[in-house]
């Protein structure tokens, strides 16, 4: 990507978002009403499907541009990978530099504008694929993580909710039983929200030394730590004989990087996993390595296992290169 090239975010990309071709008349009609975006995946099941039937296949070829926004913040090798949620007919998403953006849904018009990297250089390739939002009586929260903060936001104004963790932020690398300082953790896609808990997955080291891939659960009001879940599994926890002894003490990996969905109806919430690190050497993790590579899901509620699915065990990945033409 050229370094001049301008990151947009362009309306008419996001009504076709919102409201997608029309279902068949023989589709079953879903259980929610779904005529919002409050959610990253369109809902907290992360279908990625609206009810809205304005725009459809009949007319989807006469969408015009109504407005664009210049996020100004473009460098070179930037991504922008965020899925923007409207709430109450302001749209919010994040920037390359992963500024946190509020505009006016309808005019693009930008109301305000959160930058947790203030006086600090971003490196190339930060990615975030969104926010997290939460609501109660008349509190508005976004929730997002970068670097290896989790910050909260006040979704009126932008300013930071000082009762949350420390003066508005929570650190990642605590409560995981390692030394903060040898340990790399953030999360590139956004929680999902049960009741009055932000359930969280993780990005972490890919190579030792490594951060575990624990599950977590953080209180929305007050940031503390409501429950953990532990996929590499700790003595006497299922799955602790699937590893070396003690492997949740040194060992990394087996996170969830990619985003859940959630079963609000019943209280799951449903957790994909990714390999052990290191990633491409197992001789260190004898054994299936359970709860990397594998289908999670827990009560959303309290954390507990419900049941799961390991689609590999003991997986090294393989890294393939083409040829050149």
């Amino acid at each position: 990507m050229k370094s001049n090239e301008r990151f947009l975010i362009t309306v008419a990309s996001l009504l076709v978002l919102l409201a997608p071709f029309s279902a068949s008349p023989k589709r079953a009609v879903p259980r929610t009403d779904y005529r919002d975006w409050k959610v990253c995946g369109g809902g907290p099941d992360n279908i990625h499907y609206s009810t809205l039937n304005q725009i459809n296949r009949s007319n989807v070829h006469r969408l015009e541009v109504a407005w664009t926004y210049d996020t100004g913040d473009a460098f070179p090798d930037s991504e922008m990978q965020c899925n923007p949620i409207i709430v109450h007919g302001v749209l919010f998403a994040t920037t390359p530099k992963l500024r946190v953006i509020a505009l006016d849904a309808a005019t693009g018009k930008l109301r305000w504008s959160f930058n947790p990297n203030e006086g600090r250089k971003v490196a190339g390739h930060t990615r975030n694929r969104g926010l997290t939002y939460w609501e109660e009586d008349k509190q508005q929260r976004l929730y997002f993580v970068t670097d290896h903060y989790l910050y909260a936001l006040e979704a009126q104004t932008g300013k930071l909710i000082s009762a949350f963790g420390n003066l508005g932020r929570v650190d990642l690398r605590e409560g995981l039983g390692r030394d903060l300082q040898e340990i790399s953790i953030s999360a590139t896609s956004p929680g999902v929200v049960y009741k009055d808990l932000l359930i969280l997955g993780s990005v972490v080291s890919e190579d030792l030394p490594s951060a575990p891939g624990d599950i977590r659960a953080y209180d929305v009001c007050t940031g503390k730590l409501r429950w953990t879940f532990h996929t590499i599994p700790h003595l006497g926890e299922l799955g602790y004989d699937t590893w070396p002894k003690d492997a949740w003490k040194y060992s990394g990996g087996a996170n969830s990087w990619g985003g859940m969905s959630l079963d609000k109806r019943r209280g799951l919430v449903f957790i994909p996993t990714g390999s052990a690190a290191f990633d491409f050497y197992g001789g260190d993790r004898a054994g299936d390595n359970l709860f990397a590579n594998s289908l999670l899901v827990l009560k959303a509620e309290t954390g507990e296992r419900v049941w799961h699915f390991q689609t590999v065990k003991h997986d090294t990945a393989t890294c393939l290169r083409l040829p050149p033409w």
